[in-house]
């Protein structure tokens, strides 16, 4: 939930607020819990209080629900500044290109569950790099994602695109551009062999209409995740068949 007033987000459950604090407490502008929490958060108030920064033991939970709009925050709240999210420049690409690192790109990825869920996989199989387009539908970073991401979010670096053909025009020849497609053709264990030393920019589409037509025609090669047996549904969720892929690239 944003808070734009303050300019601030909020940052739940137990998992996303403790790698906050490890990660990166100075974010922290205000932070909330129940009492039952209170020995797991002492340190991180000793550092709040020596900054001057506030931090409360809430007698009811629903407080926390009101601050971050979720039933689920396990107990703490952290506000933090809104994310910025930095446009992707040339200067991040080659640095890709040159130190050999992957990327994801979202194509209109909707759900802010699955952004969480995304970013949480792509921290565990250590994938640094994801963009997303400015576009309208597009999840970008929410209260939902955060706490859903599970302190991936400290792991990930997230930029933004006005144009995802136009990046995939300028990365041919020098990254191998995968795109998913349900009739696509290549099996994600050949993804190495795909590569070929090369690294990698894998496009996951919409939850319902998958990457676009100008996209896929920017696309090197389509990728299909293969059903064991008779298949009985057409396709997993974005985000499960994103661990799939991150694992055959990792």
């Amino acid at each position: 939930m944003k808070n734009t007033k303050n300019d601030e987000l909020a940052v739940c459950g137990f998992a996303a607020v403790k790698m906050l604090e490890k990660k990166g407490w100075e974010r922290i502008t205000r932070l909330y819990f129940v009492h039952e929490r209170s020995p797991l958060f002492g340190g991180l108030c000793k550092k709040l209080a020596s900054v001057k920064k506030p931090y409360n033991v809430v007698k009811d939970p629903v407080e926390l629900e009101r601050l971050c709009g979720s039933v689920h925050h396990q107990g703490v709240v952290a506000m933090i500044e809104t994310p910025h999210i930095p446009p992707l420049t040339t200067d991040d690409t080659d640095r890709w290109i040159q130190d050999g690192e992957n990327a994801v790109v979202l194509d209109r990825v909707g759900n802010a569950n699955n952004l969480g869920a995304i970013v949480r996989s792509a921290a565990f199989f250590g994938l640094k790099n994801i963009v997303i387009p400015l576009d309208e539908a597009q999840s970008s970073v929410t209260t939902s994602s955060y706490r859903v991401a599970e302190g991936g979010m400290e792991f990930v670096n997230i930029y933004s695109i006005k144009s995802i053909p136009r990046l995939l025009g300028a990365m041919e020849g020098k990254m191998v551009r995968l795109g998913t497609a349900l009739d696509g053709k290549e099996n994600p264990r050949d993804i190495k062999k795909i590569a070929a030393g090369k690294p990698v920019i894998l496009i996951l589409g919409n939850e319902e209409k998958g990457i676009s037509d100008v996209v896929r025609q920017n696309c090197d090669h389509l990728v299909l995740i293969p059903p064991a047996g008779e298949k009985q549904v057409d396709s997993l969720n974005v985000a499960q068949a994103a661990s799939i892929l991150m694992y055959e690239l990792a």
